[in-house]
């Protein structure tokens, strides 16, 4: 079904050795961080870091929403959050039952 030459046309056996040009990138001493070393690592990193910094936003906020004593709302998440949390260390998966 298959012929045995066709890595050849996909460019895996007729290739460059990329190996040395990429040992020398990685370890010249120019000051940059080594995720920082190639020209994609910002299309890596940079939705990376929205994500991280995204999330310890929502965090940050939803803590500071719960410390807030005025609000009926906060106190009945967080007993809601406290209730699963107690389940799931008992062994329980669901909010109600043996499971």
């Amino acid at each position: 079904m298959f012929n045995r030459t066709l890595p050849r046309f996909a460019g895996f056996v007729y290739r460059e050795n990329r190996v040395p040009y990429y040992q020398r990138l990685f370890q010249s001493h120019d000051g940059k961080r080594q995720w920082w070393k190639t020209g994609r690592s910002g299309a890596i990193l940079y939705p990376y870091y929205i994500s991280l910094y995204g999330t310890s936003a929502g965090m940050f906020h939803s803590v500071d929403r719960l410390a807030n004593p005025y609000s009926t709302a906060n106190l009945y998440d967080l007993s809601v959050t406290l209730y699963a949390m107690i389940r799931i260390t008992l062994g329980h998966k669901t909010f109600f039952g043996k499971d």
